[in-house]
């Protein structure tokens, strides 16, 4: 079987593409899917992690690595400190404020200087290849299963089913929220230093409000709570626009489709256990 299609450069980028979204999609089904904590500002902390990484690759020639380590080190502290006074909301309430924290972090980077403004950050080396986004989305995989399956894991999908009786039942639910915020957090950083560096230009625009809503819908369609659900909707909706690009006036006329009937006819997604309501 000839499968020199694999490493065909539009194949290698599409697929590089996606293993970053899985990434970064699977950080927003800890928060959203597991805990049960609806975010909307999940491209901030990709920001946060782009710029980071990307300022310190361009502006003081760190090493790839050092970039990885500090763009995700900084998503998950910004993640930390946005959920202690945030998670106290419930609901719509706290979905509100991940947007507008997500606006927040939009705007400042439209108007600071150092990190481009408007221009962005441009020259960021090509450091992300297929090879170490295949490595870390593997990593981030058997890491999720691995909570999910801890005793930590449970507490927080407790939280999930019902607050009131598990902090009844003698668990810390706001330190459970707020490591899952944390973690969440820090694997949308990691997604964002990887884009930073595949593509090699970033500017504010790449982190707006319907990149999370992008984030949100893959999660949607594969099924929230479900880590399997979550690979399968990314890949979906990674890889349509790509077959639709013959046609690209209904690309999104498509997306919606799918997702519309998606919401009508399954709505705990293609592999989920919880049902979105509509």
């Amino acid at each position: 079987m000839d499968l020199s299609f694999l490493f065909n450069d539009y194949v290698s980028q599409v697929a590089t593409t996606t293993g970053i979204n899985i990434i970064m999609v699977l950080g927003l089904n800890l928060i959203t899917g597991v805990t049960g904590q609806l975010s909307l500002g999940h491209a901030a902390f990709m920001s946060i992690g782009a710029y980071s990484s990307a300022y310190l690759s361009t502006a003081l020639g760190a090493p790839f690595t050092v970039a990885l380590i500090f763009g995700t080190f900084t998503g998950a502290l910004f993640g930390a400190i946005l959920g202690i006074p945030i998670l106290r909301l419930r609901g719509d309430y706290l979905a509100i404020a991940t947007l507008g924290f997500g606006e927040i972090i939009r705007v400042f980077l439209l108007n600071t200087d150092f990190l481009g403004g408007a221009l962005g950050i441009y020259g960021i080396p090509a450091s992300t290849n297929f090879w170490n986004v295949l490595v870390l989305t593997i990593f981030t995989i058997f890491f999720m299963y691995r909570l999910e399956k801890s005793r930590h894991g449970m507490a927080i999908k407790s939280i999930r089913e019902d607050e009131i009786a598990s902090e009844m039942m003698g668990i810390n639910i706001s330190r459970y929220k707020i490591i899952s915020f944390t973690i969440g957090s820090a694997f949308a950083a990691l997604g964002g230093t990887l884009y930073a560096h595949f593509m090699t230009y970033i500017n504010p625009m790449d982190f707006g409000f319907m990149k999370s809503i992008e984030q949100l819908c893959m999660l949607v369609l594969g099924g929230m709570g479900s880590i399997f659900g979550a690979v399968v909707g990314t890949i979906v909706l990674s890889t349509i626009p790509e077959f639709l690009r013959f046609a690209s006036e209904y690309r999104m006329l498509t997306y919606g489709v799918v997702l519309i009937l998606m919401m009508i006819f399954r709505p705990q997604g293609l592999f989920g256990k919880i049902k979105v309501n509509v």
